[in-house]
């Protein structure tokens, strides 16, 4: 395996329905609203858009994401990646009782030139990083997902 290639996978448990997870994860122009690590969303076409993301480390990735698929039937999403990160990225969200599992894998080779450099010997610290940009998107999702919850319940 190449030492700037990372597999991510990770697990977000969220108190909302199958279909309200779905559709906040496939709008990408929302996520700079609940994900704080997600800086600025640029429309590049119907299917990519362009996201800036910092998460604690002293640096932004800059990264196209296109659509691959999207299937709200099975709650499956996949995007290709281009830029600071080449690769893939797909999720799946699964209803449970009262609550959906959104799975998500992604396979990345770090492009951007800092990363390839420093990966050698900064590797656990760039997955300490993603870990971190992961919980502060999981929780900003839950917390968007209440309040959007709590206002269909109010109308």
């Amino acid at each position: 395996m190449r030492v700037n290639a990372y597999r991510f996978r990770d697990t977000w448990l969220l108190s909302a329905p199958v279909r309200s997870v779905y559709d906040a994860v496939v709008d990408l122009a929302a996520y700079p609203r609940w994900w704080p690590d997600v800086i600025e969303v640029s429309r590049v076409d119907e299917d990519t858009a362009e996201l800036v993301c910092r998460a604690a480390l002293p640096y932004a990735l800059t990264i196209r994401m296109r659509r691959a698929e999207e299937d709200p039937r099975t709650g499956r999403m996949r995007v290709h990646l281009t830029g600071d990160l080449e690769g893939s990225l797909a999720a799946t969200a699964v209803p449970l009782p009262g609550a959906t599992r959104l799975e998500i894998t992604q396979q990345v080779i770090a492009t951007k030139p800092l990363l390839r450099l420093l990966s050698p010997v900064a590797r656990p610290v760039f997955r300490a990083n993603h870990a971190v940009m992961m919980r502060r998107g999981r929780r900003g999702l839950a917390a968007h997902l209440s309040a959007a919850g709590a206002r269909r319940r109010t109308a």
